[in-house]
């Protein structure tokens, strides 16, 4: 799924573009991009996170590509920089934890020159693998989680994480007053989620040829809703 997102990211922003990481994570997208030249502002509301990316930077030499900031997706407002960015990205699913997306939008187009893009990989309603993997087990509430239309409680980790799922076109009306609608596409249609990696060790070659025809098809009509994640693209007005 990285890969797909890296794949898009690199048909999207030229060398030496400025970008902002939102929910930067451990810093693997924001050190790669700066390791082709970007100049990539990588913010997180985790100051563990935070650290993990300023380290990562150091350790790579990349301090003077990537800088990371203790700050969330809902607190754009404090970034500065009006009008200075060539894009955005976010990567699996930081942007379901946000309680107002059309703030998001708003201080996105803020914060992007004119013509800049949006690349979001974002937490999806229907993954038939999640359904199956869950039936499986019997575990009835958590087949229906995805399908609520408020926030959620997820476990993970040990913690609590709040969750809204989002449909494409759902995620995309919070972001339509200031952005077009580019392009959007399933991430593991046909390809089992990353959490299902015993179908990639069981099952190599099956494995592979599941992730070729995701590349071929996910981006069909009545198909590229459906995935564990959708990517969506969107361009400034």
């Amino acid at each position: 799924m990285r890969a797909e997102m890296w794949r898009f990211l690199d048909a999207t922003f030229p060398a030496g573009s400025r970008l902002i990481d939102v929910g930067c994570g451990t810093g693997l997208d924001a050190a790669r991009m700066g390791r082709l030249g970007h100049n990539v502002t990588a913010i997180d509301w985790s100051p563990q996170m935070v650290q993990r990316t300023s380290d990562r930077a150091e350790r790579e030499h990349l301090t003077g590509r990537v800088r990371a900031i203790a700050l969330g997706a809902q607190e754009l407002g404090n970034l500065d920089g009006d009008a200075t960015y060539d894009g955005a990205y976010s990567n699996l699913g930081p942007l379901n934890c946000v309680p107002d997306l059309k703030e998001v939008s708003r201080e996105c187009a803020r914060l992007l020159k004119p013509g800049g893009t949006l690349v979001f990989t974002v937490i999806g309603r229907l993954c038939p693998w999640e359904i199956a993997h869950y039936l499986r087990r019997g575990r009835w509430a958590r087949v229906k989680m995805r399908f609520a239309r408020k926030t959620v409680a997820v476990g993970m980790n040990k913690h609590t994480i709040w969750t809204r799922y989002y449909g494409p076109r759902e995620f995309y009306g919070a972001f339509k007053q200031n952005f077009t609608l580019e392009h959007f596409r399933g991430l593991c249609v046909f390809a089992p989620p990353p959490y299902l990696t015993w179908v990639r060790d069981r099952h190599p070659r099956l494995h592979d040829w599941l992730w070729r025809l995701d590349r071929r098809v996910s981006s069909w009509p009545l198909v590229r809703g459906i995935g564990d994640h959708f990517l969506i693209v969107m361009k400034k007005r």
